[in-house]
């Protein structure tokens, strides 16, 4: 495999699309971990229970009815992410001919929607903590993992270089369609936020797949040479992703020095609202920009060189 640059031919030592298959399996294990804590934290202690509860109550405060139109076009988000990834991934299936990329993502959105719904049903429950709330577990939110996982697929079968600008608009998508479950009452944060690592898990299982069995189309020469491929894509997954975990944590202890209210969704001010809103907007946007970071970093092409029977065969090229 050669690369045309200027009046040389350069040789590409390595063009192995996911060289570093390791990297795609320790981050999903990452995000099972990180589901593993976030329902023990959330849903087997009294505090993490006390704290997920009075953000859903105080969501129906929090929220002005003025919205509502705007919140319930939001509901909508689910079904609409669905008709997009079917007609993307007819699209890379008729004209691109990408059928194992197509096959393989709809097989990840399926194992994300199919995880959620057994571990939600089947493998975890809420106990009882004293905390008054509904007696029956809804971790992981189905809503978020069907419109997460419907543009992890999009990600997964679009090229290198329109991916970084997807990751940001996954993560923008992923991001409203969670945080207005939870703002409509639907589900908690940390449903949301358990959605959202398995398909993060997910999307890191199929996407090694995805890029070992077409190595042909998902190697690129990096940053830059496209908009669509820009560094500031990701930069802004990173930015918005960090600061929202961040404010979150805040507002967290803000609430602990304070003194939380005696019943979820008395309050006088929401900060377990905000703070569960926060922990959403962070943990989507970061899972964003990590994922955006490592799979365009292992389609980069590394090691370009002169062959040296090209370059002889033109001398004073180099000059």
């Amino acid at each position: 495999m050669t690369l045309q640059r200027g009046p040389l031919r350069w040789t590409r030592r390595r063009a192995r699309a996911a060289r570093s298959p390791q990297l795609f399996v320790l981050g999903a294990a990452a995000c099972f971990t990180a589901l593993g804590w976030t329902y023990w934290l959330f849903v087997r202690t009294t505090t993490g229970q006390f704290a997920d509860e009075s953000a859903w109550a105080e969501a129906d405060t929090a929220a002005p009815d003025g919205a509502l139109p705007f919140l319930r076009f939001l509901d909508n988000l689910p079904l609409i992410s669905v008709v997009i990834a079917a007609a993307t991934l007819l699209f890379v299936t008729l004209v691109r001919r990408r059928w194992a990329a197509a096959l393989l993502a709809l097989g990840a959105m399926a194992g994300a929607n199919l995880t959620t719904q057994i571990l939600k049903n089947m493998v975890l429950d809420r106990p009882d903590r004293g905390v008054p709330t509904l007696d029956f577990n809804s971790l992981p939110s189905g809503h978020t993992t069907l419109a997460a996982s419907a543009v992890a697929a999009v990600f997964l079968v679009s090229s290198p270089r329109w991916r970084p600008l997807i990751a940001a608009g996954g993560g923008i998508y992923s991001v409203l369609a969670g945080a207005a479950t939870f703002v409509n009452l639907w589900h908690r944060p940390a449903d949301v936020i358990a959605a959202l690592l398995v398909v993060g898990a997910w999307t890191l299982l199929g996407g090694l797949l995805v890029m070992r069995t077409g190595n042909e189309w998902n190697v690129w020469p990096g940053f830059g040479r496209h908009w669509a491929s820009s560094r500031w894509w990701l930069a802004l997954c990173w930015v918005a992703g960090l600061a929202g975990l961040v404010l979150s944590a805040l507002l967290y202890v803000m609430v602990q020095q304070i003194g939380p209210a005696p019943i979820p969704g008395t309050a006088r001010v929401p900060l377990f609202f905000w703070a569960g809103l926060a922990s959403i907007v962070g943990t989507g946007f970061t899972l964003a920009g990590a994922a955006g970071w490592l799979f365009t970093s292992q389609a980069r092409i590394t090691g370009d060189r002169p062959h040296p029977h090209k370059a002889a065969a033109r001398p004073g090229a180099q000059g």
